[in-house]
Formats: C-alpha cells, sequence, structure tokens
C-alpha cells in the first residue's frame, strides 16, 4: 500500500511530483574516539584540578578563619582577613611596588631584547657563544643570583669598590637599603636574569619571518631600520604578546629574589616588597596561615583578572585568526 505522504500530488494538480527528503540519520556514537580523548586528557585534569584548583579552594576555605597550621580550624572571622588586607597600607605598598615592577621589566626588558635579537639574528662571529652568555642568567638559580647581587651591592660590596678603585667614588650609594635607588637595583637583576628568556624567544619569533620580505623591500630602496620597523615588528608582534604576558605574570609573583636580597623586614622599608613576600611575612613567618591564606586568594585573584583582561583584549587577535567562527564555511 502506498503512503499517502509519498504520493504523486502532481498528478491530479498537473504540477511535478514532490517527494519529502528523507529521514536524518541518527549518527553513532564515537566511544573510541571519547575513551583515547578521556585517557589522553584525564592525567592532566586531574594533576590540573588536584595540584591547582583544590589548593585554591582549600586557600579560600582556610581564610576565613584565625588559624594556626595545624588542626581543624575552628576560629571562624568571616571576611575579617580579606577586609584586613585590603585596609592594611603595607600591602597596598606592595601591590604598587608589584604595578612598578610589571611596567619597568616591560619598559627595560622589551627594546633591549628586541635590540639583541636583532642583532643575533645576523650572521656575526662568536654569534652562538653570544647567545649562551646571555642566556645562562635566565637558567642559573634564583638563590644563586640573589646572594651573588646581594654580596655585590653592599655599602662594602665589588659595585661600590669597583667605583671606588675607577675614580667614581662620588657615585657609590647604599644600593639595597636607600629606598630612592633600591627599586633600580632590582630592576637592574630582574633585567639581567630575564632579559634572555626574551631574547630566545625573539630569536625563535624571527627565524620563521620569511627572508624574501626583508629582500624585496631592500630592493625597493627601504633601509634596514624601516624594514624591521614596517615588516619585521609587525610580524613578531604575537611573539611580543605572548612574552609580554609570561612577564607581566611573573613580575605579579615576584618573590625569591627579593626575599632573597632584602629579606622580609628590609623589603618594605626600602621599596621593594611585593605581594608574594607580604605573604609569607605577616602569614606563615607570623604564625598566622589563615591570614596567609587570604593573601594567597587575593593574589590569585589579581593574578587571575589581569590574565583574564590581557587574553580579552590583547592576546584574542592573535586567537581570532586561528579559530574559526562556529556555523562559517571555511
Amino acid at each position: 500500500m502506498q503512503n499517502p505522504s509519498q504520493t504523486d500530488l502532481g498528478t491530479a494538480g498537473g504540477g511535478v511530483a514532490v517527494t519529502p527528503p528523507p529521514a536524518p540519520r541518527r549518527r553513532k556514537t564515537d566511544w573510541r574516539g571519547r575513551l583515547e580523548i578521556a585517557l589522553l586528557t584525564g592525567p592532566a585534569l586531574i594533576v590540573f584540578l588536584g595540584f591547582v584548583i583544590f589548593p585554591v579552594v582549600m586557600a579560600a576555605y582556610y581564610g576565613f578563619f584565625s588559624w594556626q597550621g595545624y588542626g581543624i580550624p575552628t576560629d571562624f572571622v568571616g571576611f575579617k582577613n580579606y577586609l584586613t588586607i585590603i585596609q592594611d597600607p603595607t600591602f597596598i605598598a606592595a601591590v604598587q611596588h608589584n604595578g612598578i615592577i610589571v611596567v619597568l621589566s616591560l619598559v627595560l626588558q622589551g627594546p633591549a631584547a628586541i635590540l639583541l635579537a636583532l642583532l643575533l639574528n645576523r650572521k656575526l662571529r662568536g654569534q652562538s657563544v653570544i647567545r649562551v652568555l646571555i642566556f645562562v642568567p635566565y637558567v642559573i638559580s634564583e638563590v644563586v643570583v640573589g646572594t651573588g647581587w646581594s654580596l655585590m651591592l653592599q655599602t662594602n660590596g665589588a659595585v661600590n669598590g669597583l667605583l671606588d678603585k675607577v675614580g667614581l667614588g662620588s657615585l657609590t650609594q647604599d644600593w639595597l637599603s636607600n629606598p630612592d635607588i633600591a627599586i633600580w637595583s632590582l630592576m637592574v637583576i630582574i633585567t639581567w636574569k630575564y632579559v634572555g628568556f626574551a631574547v630566545i624567544l625573539f630569536l625563535a619569533g624571527l627565524q620563521g619571518i620569511p627572508e624574501e620580505l626583508s629582500e624585496a623591500a631592500a630592493i625597493d630602496g627601504a633601509s634596514y631600520w624601516q624594514i624591521q620597523r614596517r615588516i619585521t615588528l609587525p610580524l613578531l608582534a604575537p611573539t611580543l604578546r605572548i612574552w609580554a604576558f609570561l612577564s607581566i605574570i611573573g613580575a605579579l609573583q615576584l618573590f625569591d629574589l627579593v626575599y632573597i636580597i632584602w629579606g622580609q623586614y628590609v623589603s618594605s622599608t626600602a621599596g621593594t616588597s611585593t605581594m608574594a613576600t607580604y605573604l609569607v611575612t605577616n602569614g606563615r613567618n607570623a604564625g598566622n596561615y589563615g591570614y596567609g591564606n587570604a593573601v594567597a586568594v587575593v593574589l590569585f585573584l589579581i593574578s587571575l583578572a589581569v590574565a583574564l583582561v590581557y587574553q580579552r583584549f590583547v592576546l584574542r587577535r592573535d586567537t581570532d585568526g586561528a579559530l574559526t567562527e562556529k556555523g562559517k564555511t571555511p
């Protein structure tokens, strides 16, 4: 018996026969593919939840208590710890110091690393040795770097001794304790240590720029600096943005160099304290682990907010070109 839905409707009306479209087929669930994804991402997801999300949640929990670090916390104080943090002038000063370090890191390391990368990207004698010498400070332990620089920058240290030897004794300073100079001493150390990482990163980005573009611009009469400004730097922009993101997050979480060189007390008076040194000084060292956990949560939220804003307004231009919008055919 013929299905009425498939009747030739055009027979009586003199039109064309209309056949309904076939019913869509149900896609079979690719359980094998899902299992492979679960096996590959499962261990990483477990590690991320166990070592990132869970500690943050527990820190937020302990931050609501006045806790000495042992036993079950029972002295619930609510938001008192968090209110104390945002009202503490010492913490506000530490946030300001972190902001200064973020800005100066970008301003000092960025141009210096770009110039060094452009120099090392050209053929010159001893290129490999220079690359190694620039990158070596980055791989040296922060403890070694902090101890060495703290000895050299003391009042009777090597830096002031060298200035006296060359007849520049009037330039000797208290490089570590003077609040007007200490932050600049810290920036010199940070730049010396981390500029090698930026140089290697920029060199990797320069290797991906086709030489034909520079050669064509040179044939058209463009100078070397015009080529770098109009061709090299725009094509290097994605690498610059990634480096800036890493530099900002690292500056917000800076701890080891400051704590090793200035200690827990001198850093605040010298104007080099950071949120991380404030956390250790007023949390663990003070025996108030509940307050320290609250500071850790605030530091996490500040870093997260900066990272999200940066990705939303800066890194988005890189991801927009790499992702295909849903529903748009290539």
